[in-house]
Order: structure tokens, then sequence, then C-alpha cells
């Protein structure tokens, strides 16, 4: 490990510096467009103003250079980098829905060494270093224990029967119906942090998350592993800060959808079309 200094002070330092910036999450919300980023994605005046805020004040307390979602950074996979998202849920948060937050993972040679998922709209703080405990605003969570799908609630990535690419539409509706034979309590929080920060805290007992970008997957996956969960792609891969999904859940329900998503083939070989997501 290559950190310039003990991960539990830098973990401490990241809690401070998302706390400091609870009250202007907060006072934002309800926030236009301010950039438009693709058919299906925006970003407010907000986010561009929380992720400078936050990397100016990250590599100014720690020297750790950062990687933003707006703004960009250093390579992922070589050595210590910060990586923010400073609005996850973009789209909740500009409608005024209260499943939003701030995440920020520490990777090093782009594995996470510490994760946090701050949620300030529902009053909940998720931290954690890799080898646990995992925290709830300081304190410490049990560890996952194992449990049955049928018996879990499951989160499950965005869905638009028409959108094409690596995990089409209909693929994506085909898994959620087996899902869902399963266990009926499948929800759609709209945002990936929140999924995978309730999986680790065992609210979910899983989460299906069908996006690759790192700011959204590694502050979660770092808490989920410290949890004493399961983590991998949807394929059923280790995940790597390179893989294109994330399937998060508690021992005994990752198995049991694995076995769900194995038994539905290949996504890439269904045809595709309509719009890309």
């Amino acid at each position: 490990m290559s950190l310039p200094r003990d991960p539990r002070e830098l973990l401490a330092t990241a809690s401070e510096l998302l706390d400091g910036v609870h009250d202007r999450f907060v006072a934002g919300v309800g926030a236009p467009s301010a950039v438009h980023k693709g058919p299906a994605d925006f970003a407010t005046a907000i986010d561009l103003e929380l992720e400078k805020r936050l990397a100016g004040e990250l590599f100014d307390r720690t020297g750790i250079p950062v990687h933003g979602e707006e703004f960009g950074g250093p390579d992922l996979t070589e050595g210590p980098v910060w990586v923010v998202d400073p609005i996850d849920g973009t789209f909740n948060y500009s409608a005024g829905l209260p499943t939003a937050g701030t995440l920020l993972a520490l990777l090093d040679d782009g594995v996470p060494v510490l994760g946090l998922t701050w949620l300030p709209l529902v009053g909940r703080r998720y931290a954690a270093l890799e080898s646990g405990p995992l925290l709830e605003g300081g304190r410490p969570l049990p560890r996952l224990s194992r449990t049955t799908l049928a018996s879990s609630i499951v989160g499950f990535g965005a869905l638009n029967i028409d959108s094409r690419g690596r995990i089409p539409g209909p693929h994506r509706l085909e898994m959620l119906g087996q899902l869902s034979r399963v266990s009926s309590r499948i929800r759609m929080h709209g945002s990936t942090g929140v999924d995978l920060a309730f999986t680790a805290a065992g609210i979910l007992g899983g989460a299906v998350v069908f996006g690759h970008n790192a700011w959204d997957n590694a502050a979660g996956v770092a808490l989920v592993r410290a949890a004493g969960g399961v983590v991998t792609d949807l394929a059923g891969q280790p995940w790597t800060i390179t893989s294109s999904s994330v399937l998060a859940a508690a021992p005994g329900v990752h198995g049991e959808i694995l076995d769900i998503l194995g038994s539905l083939g290949d996504p890439s070989t269904r045809p595709s079309g309509g719009r890309t997501t």
C-alpha cells in the first residue's frame, strides 16, 4: 500500500470534509440542470460547486489527487487517488427526492481502501475502511449475516425498455421479472450510492447495478466489502475498478441472484434497439 498517511486518519479527514458541505448540499435541493451531459444525464451547478470544493480541500488536507465525475482527474488504477461523486442521484436531487447523496472513495492502485456515502436528506452517514467495520454515523454496525433472496428487499438499477447497449432494456426487464418471482420486494431508488450503502447496512439484501463508473461504484463497494457482503460483476467475476457492472449482496442472497442472472444468458446476444443508456 502506498498511502501517505494512516487510512484511519484519512477516513476521519474525509468525514470532516463531507460534513462540511452538508448544509450546502441540503440548501441546493431542487437545483435545475446546468450542464447537459447526454440524452438522459445532466449536472446541476451544485454538482460543479461541491466537486470543486471537495477536490480542493481533499488535496490540501491529504496531498492525494482527486478524480471527480464532473471534472475528471488522474488515472484511477495507479497509486492513491480520491474518487468523488458530488451528487449521486442528480435527477432525484433536482426533483426534490431525498434519495441522493455524496460518494467518496480512496483507491490505491485501483482498489478501494475506504469509502464514504453521505445521504444528508435522510440523515444517514456511512463510512468504512476496507477491513471494516461499517460505520453509520460513527457507530459500528454488525456484519452481514447469511440470508435468503425471498426474505430480502433488492435494489435494481435503471430500466428503460427501449434502451440498448451492454445490457439492453428487454434483458433488464427479464432480469427484473425473474428476480420478482423469488422476491417481490424490488426497489428502484435511482441512486447507486443509496443501493450499495443500504446493502452494506443490511437494509437491502442486495443491489443490481448496471453502471460502470468508478465514482458511482467504488465507495459502495468498499462499504459492502467492509460489512462482510459479496461483490462481483453481474456475471459473477470479481469486481474491479474496470468492471462494467456490480452485483453486491449479503451472503446467500448474492448466490441466488447470480444463479437467476446466469439462467438468462449473455445480454450481449439479445437484439437491441432504441436509445443508448
